[in-house]
């Protein structure tokens, strides 16, 4: 039993290290920024330009989890975007018809990626890959390299549009008691859901954490919940992307662990040729993943075209690549088999304050791209060697 438990804080602390990380990273630009990056509006500003980041880590997760990585990610937001803009600037047409045309295209770009790489077996590498190409050539011929806008304000209400608010006069400004409200109800959930796991394991004699512990990982997670809802309460209240990365994190963290298509992504990563032998179709597997993968990255392409209020050439460049390092430095395995949506996310955050963080700083791009790859490259080596260590 003690072995048991030793392994089980390990894991615990390592699962939420992450967040120490995020809150380290932020008081670090804090100090560094005199506190600009604590504002409200760079709360607010925070939480919208890295929406799209947080919807294609989720799906990149999945594609972790079995080992490999989509490098066409950014592509496919690039033309799924230009797809929308097209349809509304060029043929008048209602959003949501550019809506599901944008949709369409991402589910078709993932299946045509899933095929390859399911039913073909060509390495995922390369058929992302020449997604990739053939998305960013596609995207610059459909929009002969204009930018096609500006979007109705309907349209752009995805992107960077508010929940409605119910002010209060709150010292030298206003409070939105909505985003108080959802702050509140997020804590009792957090508390509700942990204190029930922890009477479960108890109840059946499961190995479990010791109480200073849970205190410690529900005091970290209360203080961010309560730190940026509080910025967004002093600012315009809830982004409406903010809704949308929650409903995609509670939808895809229940798929992920509690649900059969979960277990088998993780069975997959894990051991492929085991999973075959207990009866997974891996190829199955394998297929929907990135059929999922080409659909996420759809709504990632429409909410960031609605962000910008136009369709760019442009857009998505280097998206990939802010997906891909999320999912690692949120604690997702090398190898495959191992990582959690909740870290993903977390990792997105991470490389968002960088970014945030540095921007404020007067970092250029270029700069900001060596201290992203550093911190990439310490992730990954901290896996492989505590693995390593292990075996």
């Amino acid at each position: 039993m003690e072995t048991k438990n030793k392994k089980l804080v390990n894991m615990d602390l390592k699962q939420y290290g992450m967040f120490l990380i995020l809150i380290g990273i932020f008081i670090l630009f804090a100090i560094t920024t005199n506190g600009a990056n604590a504002k409200p509006v760079n709360i607010n500003n925070l939480i919208m330009q890295n929406g799209y980041v947080v919807i294609l880590a989720i799906g990149m997760l999945l594609c972790v989890l079995t080992g490999n990585i989509d490098l066409g990610v950014g592509s496919v937001v690039a033309v799924t975007g230009s797809v929308a803009g097209i349809i509304m600037i060029d043929y008048k047409m209602n959003m949501w018809v550019a809506i599901l045309a944008a949709l369409a295209v991402g589910l078709l770009t993932g299946l045509f990626a899933g095929f390859f790489i399911a039913y073909l077996s060509i390495p995922p590498f390369v058929v992302t890959l020449a997604t990739m190409l053939m998305g960013r050539g596609l995207t610059y011929t459909l929009l002969q390299a204009q930018t096609k806008g500006p979007f109705s304000e309907s349209y752009n209400f995805i992107g960077a549009g508010f929940l409605p608010t119910v002010k209060i006069p709150f010292g030298d400004g206003t409070l939105d008691m909505v985003s108080i409200i959802v702050a509140i109800i997020a804590s009792v959930a957090l508390i509700y859901s942990e204190f029930r796991s922890y009477s479960t394991k108890k109840k059946y004699n499961f190995a479990v954490n010791p109480v200073w512990q849970i205190a410690l990982k529900l005091a970290i997670m209360l203080f961010i919940i309560w730190f940026f809802f509080y910025k967004l309460a002093r600012n315009n209240g809830l982004p409406f992307v903010l809704l949308i990365m929650v409903v995609l994190i509670a939808v895809y963290g229940f798929i992920t662990s509690k649900t059969v298509a979960g277990r088998q992504i993780y069975a997959l990563g894990g051991n492929r040729k085991a999973a075959n032998l207990s009866g997974i179709d891996t190829n199955k597997v394998f297929f929907w993943v990135y059929v999922n993968m080409g659909l996420l990255s759809s709504i990632a392409g429409i909410v960031l075209a609605a962000r910008n209020g136009s369709a760019t050439p442009k857009a998505g460049d280097g998206f990939e690549m802010d997906a891909i390092a999320s999912c690692y430095i949120g604690g997702a395995a090398v190898a495959g088999g191992a990582g959690t949506i909740v870290g993903a996310v977390v990792g997105a955050f991470i490389m968002g304050i960088l970014n945030n963080g540095m921007s404020l700083m007067g970092f250029t791009t270029d700069v900001q791209k060596i201290f992203k790859g550093m911190v990439l490259l310490l992730a990954v080596t901290l896996d492989v060697l505590s693995k390593r260590k292990k075996g």
